[in-house]
């Protein structure tokens, strides 16, 4: 395999990069992801206003109306690099591609991770700061349907904010819950002292929750106030990659700005590129279960 500036990855290595984005990220695993134009897109969600109408014999027909609303959906470019012994560059091929599987795999758990702080929460994975690029492309900018949580029920959170997304005539066709609200479902006990929901115990992150497909993921609050997300992620969201993931050997220079060359320190830079883009068709197909204010 050979390496060289501008490389994109081998195709089995970028199968295997979406594979591991999927099984990392409850926004990958909750909702589908399709290919997003490098130029950026626009969806459309459709919706007829009216129910059907009965006309009479020779009766008058009324218009229902259509309400169509776009949502542009435009990939951000996020990158990550790190330096390696040059001693890459002298290595068989087959040592190569075990090095670049290697990187492969750790960038596809950040690029997973990325994905749910950026779409969820709206920052810059790596500095955890709001991103300007982002705006309020974001789940907590967004969607202002959210329930105070409480520790002691979290159960009744869930029907609150399902009752507030079907009371917008929306659907709840997943949950992505951060590990305190996990523990508080687990800890759920009825008269008799049995579990609520036993398969939470320990920990565990079972995929569903009472036939709902659950995803439990520490991404869902990470320095933001959500403690769940519920909606409709199958219809309401959409993520994907912009077709191109570039793969550089970068063997000159300082790329980093760490204010050290590389030559200088016998080192090799690898830098992987993606272009990720998402959009949420719906705000009212979603809620949020927060931390209250504090009075």
């Amino acid at each position: 395999m050979t390496t060289s500036k501008g490389n994109l990855f081998d195709p089995t290595l970028i199968t295997d990069l979406i594979s591991k984005v999927k099984g990392n990220s409850s926004l990958a695993i909750l909702s589908g992801q399709k290919p997003v134009a490098f130029n950026g897109q626009k969806e459309f969600t459709f919706s007829m206003d009216k129910d059907i109408d009965i006309v009479a014999e020779n009766g008058k027909k009324t218009e229902g109306g259509v309400t169509i609303a776009p949502v542009t959906i435009v990939p951000i470019k996020v990158e990550y690099g790190a330096r390696v012994s040059d001693e890459f560059i002298y290595a068989t091929d087959e040592e190569k591609i075990d090095i670049l599987k290697a990187f492969n795999d750790g960038y596809a758990k950040k690029l997973a991770r990325g994905l749910d702080l950026m779409a969820f929460h709206g920052v810059n994975p790596r500095t955890k700061e709001v991103s300007a690029i982002i705006g309020k492309n974001s789940f907590d900018t967004s969607i202002t349907q959210t329930v105070d949580f409480k520790q002691a029920d979290p159960d009744s959170n869930i029907e609150d904010a399902v009752s507030a997304i079907q009371g917008s005539d929306g659907v709840v066709s997943g949950m992505a819950i951060d590990t305190q609200f996990s523990s508080a479902l687990a800890k759920m006990r009825d008269n008799s002292n049995n579990r609520l929901f036993p398969t939470l115990a320990w920990g565990a992150n079972p995929g569903s929750i009472n036939g709902l497909q659950t995803d439990v993921n520490n991404t869902v609050a990470s320095g933001s106030k959500d403690y769940a997300i519920l909606g409709d992620f199958t219809n309401m969201f959409q993520w994907g990659f912009a077709k191109q993931i570039p793969m550089e050997v970068i063997q000159y220079g300082d790329p980093d700005n760490s204010g050290q060359d590389l030559k200088g320190y016998n080192q090799v830079y690898l830098r992987s590129e993606t272009y990720l883009g998402w959009g949420i068709m719906d705000t009212n197909s979603f809620a949020r279960v927060i931390k209250p204010e504090e009075a």
